[in-house]
């Protein structure tokens, strides 16, 4: 605050004041702070907040409304602050997800739950030091913020064994670009790590495939692609359910059914055990990881300073999209 002043040219009171949007504050005193606000990139303490009082709010963020998985957490978030007197605000966010949660922060929430935004730990820590934060679906070993994933690298895993288990060699891996390498840490980098490794366990050829944009619709092209492929996989492994069920249109639509390619996903979202659809797929609890971090963010409000990591269990949900291979 001292350095805001300094920058505006007026009192730490007269900054204060703003912040809280106190009476008596000129036009003019109110553009100077703010302008500095923005130019330092000031963000009020959590001890600055206490001092306010509490607004009872907790900023929810997440980059994809419409993905079923991160539905599913946001549902068991609300179900977690049920009596709590909180409410949740809730912000869609861009890829990045630091827009979405300097917004937040400005709406002077007492806490945020972010699911996996791509921003770095630097930049993570930083925040935390100013305000309760919990990260969903990373598995960061951070100070400052906490998180609650799925156990990735075992779900994973639990995969790659039920595939060889039925006979498949020639697996591939449909993922996201961004989220899987931009993120140390991240869901569907630990996913991808366990997958290659249990390729090289296995002595077989890794096949990734790597989407560039956030559209369900290209694992349908990726798929077609490794269909006309001159060695085709007969399985896919694929990071979220909703990419799985854009691969099964494709298996669907060339007639070829879990002998000719069997397909696996990851969340076990409500649609996976449609009988028209019947995906293998991972169940992580993902109602619980949204529980888990609403409790978690709830015991940082209230003075928790040491930093927890936690991780849901998930079972394999084996279906009808998995079958021992044709050739």
């Amino acid at each position: 605050m001292m350095d805001v002043a300094r920058e505006a040219g007026v009192s730490r009171a007269a900054v204060s004041k703003v912040i809280r949007d106190a009476y008596g504050v000129s036009p003019d005193m109110r553009k100077r702070v703010e302008s500095a606000i923005e130019r330092l990139g000031y963000r009020p303490s959590v001890a600055a907040r206490a001092i306010r009082g509490s607004s009872f709010t907790i900023g929810f963020e997440l980059h994809e409304i419409e993905n079923p998985a991160l539905s599913r957490i946001l549902r068991g978030a609300a179900e977690g602050i049920e009596g709590t007197g909180y409410r949740l605000v809730i912000a869609p966010g861009d890829p990045e997800g630091q827009h979405a949660i300097d917004a937040l922060v400005d709406l002077r929430v007492d806490g945020l739950v972010a699911i996996a935004p791509r921003a770095t730990p630097a930049w993570l820590e930083n925040l935390a030091s100013r305000i309760p934060l919990v990260l969903v679906s990373r598995h960061d070993p951070s100070v400052n913020y906490d998180t609650v994933a799925g156990g990735d690298d075992e779900g994973a895993r639990l995969v790659m064994r039920h595939l060889f288990d039925l006979g498949h060699r020639s697996i591939a891996h449909l993922t996201r670009s961004e989220e899987a390498t931009a993120q140390e840490g991240g869901a569907l980098a630990v996913r991808l790590g366990a997958y290659l490794d249990e390729m090289a366990r296995n002595g077989r050829e890794s096949r990734i495939q790597v989407l560039r944009t956030l559209s369900t619709s290209d694992a349908y092209h990726a798929t077609v692609g490794l269909l006309d492929s001159a060695d085709p996989p007969t399985a896919l492994f694929a990071s979220h359910d909703d990419l799985a069920f854009e691969v099964l249109r494709a298996v669907r639509e060339r007639g070829l059914d879990a002998s000719d390619l069997s397909v696996v996903g990851y969340d076990n979202v409500r649609f996976a055990s449609h009988p028209g659809l019947s995906l293998t797929t991972v169940d992580q609890s993902g109602d619980d990881l949204g529980r888990r971090a609403v409790r978690l963010l709830l015991e940082r409000i209230n003075g928790r300073t040491a930093a927890k990591h936690e991780e849901t269990e998930l079972r394999l949900v084996v279906r009808g999209s998995t079958a021992p291979p044709r050739r």
